[in-house]
């Protein structure tokens, strides 16, 4: 059994604004998670309709299985690529709506043998979906020492990649890097104000983690793969809303609202969170949320 979601969903009025879901109607989260954003959806659709949600993390679809029983909600283990083929093999052309929320969740950062929580004793894996055969172990210990600064530059906007990168490879020569705690102790040193401490806005390992992360899971090219294929799989005025955290998210989203011949941009400005939802959910103060519509 898949312990308790303690994952908060983000924007939670304004996705089922945006998305409206009537009864009836088809949708899409390609992007389960705690499962928040589909119990809203299967709620406002009915029987009638349907809510096919998609996650890379086995723990999240178990978990979903026990906490959405009884509604109108179809489960798949798969990346959010893939949504046209599930679409297929349930024989689905197109569907009124798709969320996608690129963020990490809660759970996976409260699960220490992941390793996504700077703290974490547990391996240093970082991997969405376990099927995948690279960690962020493998890339620490063995990228050439230029290719992680590149990584973690490119990846975290870390201004400071080289000198990690530098740090990581020569402790590598001595002990292997196994643990999360492990690797963000090593980043904190490279930062002399901040060494071991995380005082600041963000935690000085924050970016790096975020580099690897993204490597592991291959998140932008995914999310390149979507915006190319989602759009076709609307039905005309259907809706494609995506949640972003991060301007390498953010950035070609808004650009393919923009240029996308097949879509309409509703939102001209990203739709954030207020103050209340801040104070009660920290983590949604750098959600952005970008709306657009199939057309024609």
């Amino acid at each position: 059994m898949a312990p308790p979601t303690i994952h908060v969903p983000v924007l939670p009025a304004e996705v089922l604004h945006w998305l409206d879901p009537q009864p009836g109607k088809l949708l899409v989260d390609g992007t389960l998670g705690g499962g928040g954003h589909t119990r809203m959806m299967s709620e406002r659709v009915g029987d009638e309709g349907c809510v096919i949600s998609v996650d890379r993390d086995v723990i999240a679809l178990q978990r979903a299985e026990e906490t959405l029983a009884g509604l109108p909600v179809k489960i798949a283990h798969a990346n959010f690529v893939e949504i046209p083929k599930i679409l297929d093999s349930l024989g689905i052309d197109k569907v009124d709506g798709i969320l996608l929320d690129l963020g990490l969740s809660s759970d996976q950062l409260a699960d220490d043998d992941r390793g996504f929580s700077f703290e974490s004793e547990g391996p240093l894996d970082l991997r969405f979906d376990a099927r995948d055969k690279k960690t962020a172990a493998d890339l620490v210990n063995h990228l050439q020492e230029k290719d992680l600064a590149d990584l973690i530059y490119q990846n975290g906007e870390e201004r400071l990649s080289r000198r990690i990168a530098r740090k990581i490879c020569h402790v590598r020569k001595e002990t292997p890097f196994i643990t999360a705690k492990q690797l963000a102790d090593v980043i904190c040193s490279c930062y002399p104000h901040t060494a071991g401490s995380g005082r600041g806005r963000i935690h000085p390992a924050t970016r790096t983690f975020q580099a690897l992360r993204i490597a592991v899971n291959r998140e932008l090219s995914s999310l390149e793969t979507a915006l190319e294929t989602l759009p076709d799989r609307l039905k005309p005025g259907g809706r494609l809303a995506i949640i972003s955290f991060h301007s390498l998210e953010d950035r070609p989203v808004k650009q393919a609202f923009l240029d996308d011949p097949r879509l309409n941009r509703l939102t001209k400005k990203p739709v954030t969170a207020g103050d209340e939802e801040i104070a009660a959910n920290p983590r949604s103060r750098t959600a952005k949320l970008r709306v657009a519509e199939r057309v024609g």
